[in-house]
């Protein structure tokens, strides 16, 4: 028998508490909320009860009776008024925004839609009921605390991020249960977890998890929104990947990765969701209160700001959005042992009247947040609106991903001129950059390719994007994509060629790891994943993103990347926490904790940085707290070889540590090494990297 209460307005969303459950919904618009229960398989629900009261615009009620596993959605009653931001439609079930898990999947009809599609008045409202296609919620357990979720807190200075999908990392992987591939439980199989481990990778960051929906314009095409930047819900896994295990199965994944040294890391999107423009369809938080979870057009409400490129902008500076989002991260990490987050198009969230600020709410409150100022946070900084890319703008105890690092090794390493001094600043942390705002190198995650783009295999085998599949004309995807193929677009048997590539990947996979800052790895770049050149490849489940775990064109690449990743463990001078300043390591010594060096065994001066055309220098570090030896690092862009002399300021013996000449980079252990002052042909196209004994900087 269920029996309905007051209830109370706190914590929003459906808590059970052994007897029932208390319902919360934030709507600072409605004028009533109905709380709707459904038995499993039934399209309709089978009893609605009326929320009893309201608390400063919480809508809230008890239900006694009422048991985890529970179905349910909203139907959200106020003013239709699309004149002034209001999309009220009580026809429409809606998802709890605090769901925890999801029950059905979006059947895509018209009768999702608050308004009528096709029709000469797009603000009639529609009046059908929508509850067969909408997901719901569904009434979870409360959280037992696990002290095996806890996040294991790895520092920034030891983190190598791998950055990888769940589905496309596990499909096609031989050693899992065929049942397991792409779920969230084969994250953790021991084959998984020992190729990230032998690999080097402290960090797994995952793409969306949070549940996501196939836009409509795909589902039509046939595809997928197989990334999963398209939200539906912030606190419930996405259920395409639950598999067997269940939500369970996530648990078990992150604790043994956690077991295993290596964090999870969530990409997540605050910036949008997938309801898109004004007219798009309402699932949850448009007809919950369009007027605040959205960033209105303050000359014309009827219209979303649209900041992002997906027709939406989840407006944050809102009180309660913040408060859902603030919730919803701290549920990842109480819940899940999520150690981080990585924020999609982050210059949308930081957003107010007057645009993008470091000081913006949302950074104070995670600031000050006991659970989230203890966690990773990464921004790709920029959206598409005015004054979007603020690359080095965000606040202390944020790392942001530098594509001007990408652009710069990419670019170098294809040839193009005057890229020598925008390489080297990358090198040494982006000082230029994150300097400003009193941060360390380590606010620079430094990669070459990542998601969204080429794969590395692509860099170095097209120069023109090949999106045919996606369906849009090869029209989507961007076209700066600092790519060269060596002669042939594409696949070739040409083992020239294919020579060239293979040694420009290990160059470029070398300058992530050997500059300061944060290395990230994108998932099979390690073993020649290409996409066939998509570069736009978000709708594409199948082949194109899954990993072949059967097929490696160069079986050396997996241990050049370990033999990196330890050389970097190995060496504190990799892994500063200040910038570099050129000042002398003594009073009566000439070493200094930077060298640039030019093959002619002097230091590089006004004239050699000025030569757009240089493709060769040194670098010679120590490290900011002692320990470890003397790096120098030798570069060759060029197509012939260099003879480069080692400047005498620099003194010696120097060791070879790693060639990227060689297919797994390591030089023979009985290399005699070089004195001070030796000459050294260095190869094409080339970095030989060198350690000696001493005092670091």
């Amino acid at each position: 028998m269920i029996g309905v209460d007051d209830g109370v307005p706190a914590p929003l969303g459906a808590h059970f508490d052994g007897r029932g459950v208390n319902f919360a919904l934030f709507s600072e618009h409605a004028t009533a909320v109905d709380l709707c229960l459904f038995e499993p398989g039934e399209r309709h629900e089978s009893r609605t009860v009326r929320l009893p009261c309201r608390t400063d615009d919480v809508w809230h009620g008890y239900l006694r009776g009422v048991f985890p596993g529970q179905i349910y959605g909203y139907r959200v009653h106020g003013p239709w008024d699309p004149a002034r931001g209001h999309r009220f439609n009580a026809a429409k079930l809606l998802l709890d925004p605090y769901a925890r898990e999801i029950a059905g999947r979006i059947r895509w009809h018209d009768a999702l839609y608050a308004c009528r599609r096709g029709t000469h008045r797009p603000d009639q409202l529609d009046r059908r009921d929508s509850a067969p296609y909408a997901p719901r919620g569904v009434v979870t357990a409360p959280e037992v605390p696990d002290l095996a979720l806890q996040p294991i807190r790895r520092p920034l200075a030891e983190t190598v991020i791998y950055e990888c999908h769940v589905r496309a990392l596990t499909m096609l992987h031989p050693a899992v249960p065929e049942a397991e591939r792409g779920t969230y439980a084969a994250l953790a199989h021991p084959a998984v977890v020992e190729h990230l481990l032998k690999l080097g990778v402290t960090a797994l960051e995952l793409l969306p998890i949070q549940a996501f929906a196939d836009d409509r314009f795909l589902v039509e095409k046939g595809l997928a929104n197989f990334w999963g930047y398209s939200p539906l819900n912030y606190f419930a896994p996405e259920p395409r990947y639950l598999g067997e295990a269940g939500v369970g199965g996530l648990k078990a994944a992150i604790r043994e990765l956690n077991a295993a040294g290596i964090e999870v890391i969530l990409d997540v999107v605050y910036n949008h969701t997938c309801e898109a423009e004004q007219d798009g369809p309402s699932l949850s938080f448009r007809s919950i209160d369009n007027a605040s979870y959205y960033k209105l057009d303050p000359e014309d409400p009827h219209r979303d700001v649209n900041v992002t490129g997906c027709g939406n902008s989840f407006d944050v500076s809102h009180p309660r959005v913040m408060q859902l989002v603030l919730d919803s991260l701290r549920h990842w990490v109480s819940a899940y042992g999520v150690a981080g987050f990585r924020f999609d198009l982050a210059t949308t969230i930081a957003r107010d009247e007057r645009g993008f600020s470091a000081k913006a709410a949302f950074f104070q409150a995670v600031a000050q947040d006991p659970v989230l100022s203890r966690v990773k946070l990464i921004a790709e900084p920029w959206d598409i609106g005015p004054g979007g890319y603020q690359l080095g703008a965000y606040p202390r105890g944020w790392s942001e991903w530098n594509d001007r690092f990408r652009d710069s090794v990419r670019g170098f390493w294809r040839g193009d001129r005057g890229t020598l001094a925008k390489l080297t600043q990358g090198l040494t942390g982006s000082k230029e950059i994150f300097q400003p705002s009193h941060r360390s190198p380590l606010a620079s995650v430094n990669y070459v390719a990542s998601h969204d783009g080429y794969t590395l295999a692509d860099v170095v085998a097209y120069e023109e994007k090949h999106n045919h599949a996606n369906g849009e004309d090869n029209r989507d995807g961007h076209g700066h994509n600092l790519s060269r193929n060596y002669g042939v677009e594409g696949e070739t048997n040409d083992a020239g060629i294919l020579g060239v590539r293979a040694r420009q990947v290990r160059n470029m996979l070398a300058t992530v790891f050997l500059a300061q800052g944060v290395p990230m790895l994108l998932m099979g770049d390690e073993r020649g994943r290409t996409q066939g050149g998509n570069n736009n490849a978000y709708c594409q489940d199948n082949a194109t993103n899954w990993l072949d775990w059967a097929h490696d064109p160069d079986p050396a690449l997996a241990g050049f990347v370990a033999n990196l990743a330890r050389l970097r463990r190995e060496q504190p001078a990799l892994r500063r926490g200040r910038f570099f300043d050129g000042a002398r390591l003594h009073p009566d010594a000439p070493r200094r904790d930077v060298h640039w060096l030019s093959p002619a065994g002097t230091e590089m001066n006004d004239g050699d940085w000025s030569d757009d055309g240089r493709r060769a220098f040194g670098m010679q570090i120590g490290n900011d707290g002692g320990g470890g030896d003397r790096i120098l690092v030798l570069v060759n862009g060029a197509e012939t070889p260099c003879d480069f002399r080692l400047a005498p300021v620099i003194d010696g013996p120097w060791t070879p540590v790693l060639d990227t000449t060689l297919p797994e980079g390591c030089p023979p252990d009985a290399h005699p090494g070089w004195e001070e002052g030796a000459r050294i042909l260095l190869a094409e196209r080339a970095i030989l990297v060198l350690t000696s004994p001493g005092d670091a900087a």
